[in-house]
């Protein structure tokens, strides 16, 4: 497969890896990110609660929506990502920008429907959120893949892609923070949460929609696939993709139990306000002061990552994770040592989720140099395969856990189970996060400096 080099003077030849892209072009693919938060961060921060507190559904049902609803577009995800690769008839506007415009759209009305339950039995109210949830999946696949390959066909040049990830993990910070803070304060002005819930979602999706129509209009494909792969699209090519891309085998199994983790600090963090501090709506202070701290250290991640390199930076963040969720979770419970130390968690945990996007544009560079074939979405669809099943997992285990902790909604919860909500938003992730550090550490080998070496070859032979 051959590329070109997309350049606004055709007479002057422009490597994508040397050519500096604008701040206004970083900001603007940060705003896709800040977009696909509002619509993405609603289902992992409240539909759980929606579900077993709104909906009646009991929480062991409701974490095996997650787990199967989550599975199922895990599963899709490879094929959503090929069918993108192997579109023909590229047009002016590039191979992945139409996505960001028109499927933000469908997944912002698909948003909405996933907050509104029937007044059906409860097996009925199963069925609907299945299948509503697996649809929504799918959609959010449509607009997410295309915006993550995005990434690797905006520039080549290592620095400029540490600066994507760092304002696509800004965009994403931000989304989450205000999706934290006024969420629930809007839900709560509307005396029937059936009402309050899809008109709070409706107006965060709207701000999705105008978050990826800004990175549309500002971000340009630098480098563009001439063709469509050669090789038949087929189950087997993308097992081939996956299976001859061993940086990207290693980022799928860290990303599980990364992925996992944050996942349930989110979920979890509304029912230990709620019970363990006995205020519900305490949820929008905390958020707002632990999310808000990470941009510490995604503001600190591009200087870090240029005196330690990727990996070592992404090992770092994980220490100061683990070290503060443990602390937290042996010390009494506390407002204001259980916020600080959480804020600190968040800081850690920041880094090498940001990074990740910086990984995976350097995983679709190796795939090319090994394979001679330039397949983003389909890559990024892999790497989104292990995010999907890590969300399945975080929802079921959210799910499974509070039913063995004993947790019964909208009552006082026992000591116990006080203690269960604490050890799952804490306990869990210290555990996960130490199994990721490891293997990042033990089983990644795409250093920068073999990035650099790759990138060499690859224009040597362009």
């Amino acid at each position: 497969m051959s590329t070109i080099l997309a350049t606004d003077n055709p007479q002057q030849e422009q490597n994508p890896k040397q050519e500096k892209i604008s701040l206004k072009e970083k900001v603007s693919y940060g705003f896709g990110d800040f977009g696909n938060g509002f619509l993405f961060d609603l289902g992992q921060l409240y539909l759980l609660k929606f579900l077993t507190d709104v909906a009646g559904i009991p929480a062991a049902a409701a974490g095996m929506i997650f787990l199967v609803s989550k599975l199922f577009n895990a599963v899709m995800d490879p094929l959503v990502g090929s069918s993108i690769d192997y579109r023909k008839n590229v047009g002016k506007r590039g191979k992945f920008r139409p996505y960001l415009l028109f499927g933000s759209v469908i997944l912002a009305i698909i948003t909405v429907f996933l907050f509104i339950t029937p007044d059906v039995s409860t097996t009925g109210k199963l069925i609907y959120a299945y299948a509503i949830y697996m649809i929504w999946g799918v959609a959010y696949s449509f607009t997410n893949i295309p915006y993550g390959s995005l990434g690797a066909a905006i520039t080549q040049n290592t620095s400029d892609r540490t600066s994507l990830a760092t304002f696509r993990q800004i965009g994403s910070l931000g989304a989450l923070l205000v999706t934290s803070v006024i969420v629930m304060p809007i839900i709560v002005q509307f005396e029937n949460p059936k009402v309050g819930y899809p008109v709070a979602m409706a107006i965060m999706s709207i701000i999705g929609i105008l978050g990826f129509y800004i990175c549309y209009r500002n971000t340009k494909e630098r480098v563009i696939v001439k063709e469509a792969p050669k090789e038949k699209l087929s189950v087997k090519s993308i097992i081939k993709t996956f299976t001859t891309n061993k940086p990207l085998l290693t980022l799928v199994l860290m990303t599980i139990f990364t992925i996992s983790a944050y996942n349930i600090k989110s979920a979890l963090l509304i029912y230990f306000a709620q019970y363990n501090l006995g205020n519900v709506t305490l949820v929008a202070n905390m958020s707002f002061i632990i999310i808000g701290s990470s941009f510490l250290g995604v503001i600190l991640m591009p200087k870090l990552v240029a005196r330690f390199g990727k990996k070592h930076t992404a090992m770092l963040g994980f220490a100061i994770c683990i070290v503060a969720d443990l602390v937290n979770f042996f010390i009494p419970t506390n407002i204001y040592s259980f916020t600080i130390l959480s804020a600190i968690a968040f800081i850690g945990i920041s880094i090498p989720n940001g990074i990740t996007w910086a990984f995976v544009s350097d995983i679709i560079d190796y795939g090319h140099w090994v394979s001679g074939e330039r397949k983003e979405a389909t890559t990024y669809s892999l790497f989104n395969f292990s995010r999907k099943l890590a969300q399945s997992l975080a929802g079921f285990l959210s799910g499974i856990g509070l039913t063995l902790i004993g947790y019964v909604p909208n009552v006082a919860q026992s000591a116990g189970t006080l203690l269960g909500i604490k050890g799952l938003l804490t306990l869990y992730p210290a555990v996960a996060l130490t199994i990721s550090l490891l293997i990042i550490g033990l089983m990644y080998k795409l250093t920068d400096e073999k990035h650099a070496e790759i990138m060499k070859d690859l224009d040597a032979k362009a």
